[in-house]
């Protein structure tokens, strides 16, 4: 769980919490540099093929990291044994993620304004909005362990797009909400009610406690997966995802289950090379494409339903 001191933000949080599995990457066969960063991003190619949501360096070896329940030690072994590179081959150890705050020092430090389009300034406790910018919505996020302050180009572009659209009096739903910055948002621009859910705990947690922060009062906060929307009565008018593509892919069709006859679904959270596999099944579902961004080479698409 997260630091800090307690809060009641007197909104409904259920607990359908989900664990993550660590891995740790050991690739031998290779000496060359050149060689050794192209057999890294065939793994975490395969690694996600395999169900792994997120990778770092640490300690000089590839970590990767997938939720304890989806973890087919079979799927990785034969994506590992099939490793396309001559000569290299790649074994790794398992371990349980500990529930630490991996993003300490950074969070103390905070970070500066991010504006984005004249749309939105997202600011920390630490930091005010300079004079002179402009805006329409402004979020205050105390990140706490959790993704999501719109320093990153899918945040960025998730808040632009979302800010877009006439929200008034629409139901939302944001997918793996992390800090609660998207449902913040759409509440701030007119959203009737927004229902949130995360896979951890602490990003339940410190949306709660920065909807709090903003004022922000019709958000119901769900902890787990997309099965968390077996318990949620209703449909939804915007449906929002900023999550991994395999997540995505998995989960669109749950989502698309509680969108409304006109509704649209906004996702990012891939890359520009995944989006042939996204909106494959957007139509596979029956959603069209009305709009596609880019930025970094990560995308967001609009779809209809």
């Amino acid at each position: 769980m997260c630091s800090g001191a307690p809060f009641n933000s007197g909104k409904r949080i259920i607990f359908y919490a989900m664990r993550y599995l660590r891995a740790q990457f050991e690739i031998t066969g290779t000496e060359s540099e050149s060689l050794l960063s192209l057999s890294r991003d065939v793994l975490v190619s395969l690694a996600s093929d395999a169900g792994f949501e997120s990778f770092a360096e640490e300690d000089g070896h590839l970590a990767g990291y997938i939720q304890e329940d989806l973890f087919d030690a079979d799927l990785l072994a034969s994506q590992l044994e099939a490793f396309p590179i001559e000569g290299v081959s790649v074994s790794y150890t398992l371990e349980k993620a500990e529930d630490k705050d991996w993003n300490a020092l950074w969070e103390e430090e905070g970070f500066p304004p991010i504006v984005i389009d004249d749309l939105c300034v997202v600011h920390d406790l630490k930091h005010d909005v300079p004079p002179g910018i402009l805006y329409k919505v402004e979020v205050l996020i105390d990140a706490r362990m959790a993704f999501g302050t719109g320093n990153h180009a899918t945040t960025r572009l998730m808040l632009s797009t979302l800010l877009r659209e006439e929200l008034s009096g629409l139901r939302v739903l944001d997918c793996g909400c992390g800090t609660g910055i998207l449902s913040i948002a759409a509440s701030k621009a007119g959203a009737s009610e927004v229902v949130a859910y995360d896979i951890d705990e602490w990003s339940v947690e410190n949306t709660a406690h920065n909807a709090e922060l903003n004022g922000v009062s019709n958000i119901e906060v769900l902890v787990g997966n997309v099965s968390v929307l077996s318990h949620v009565s209703g449909l939804f008018d915007v449906v929002l995802a900023n999550i991994n593509r395999n997540v995505l892919l998995a989960d669109m069709g749950a989502m698309r289950e509680v969108l409304s006859s006109k509704g649209k679904m906004i996702l990012s959270g891939f890359y520009d090379e995944d989006v042939e596999l996204i909106v494959a099944e957007a139509q596979r579902i029956g959603l069209t494409l009305q709009s596609r961004l880019s930025e970094d080479n990560w995308s967001i698409l609009s779809f209809s339903s």
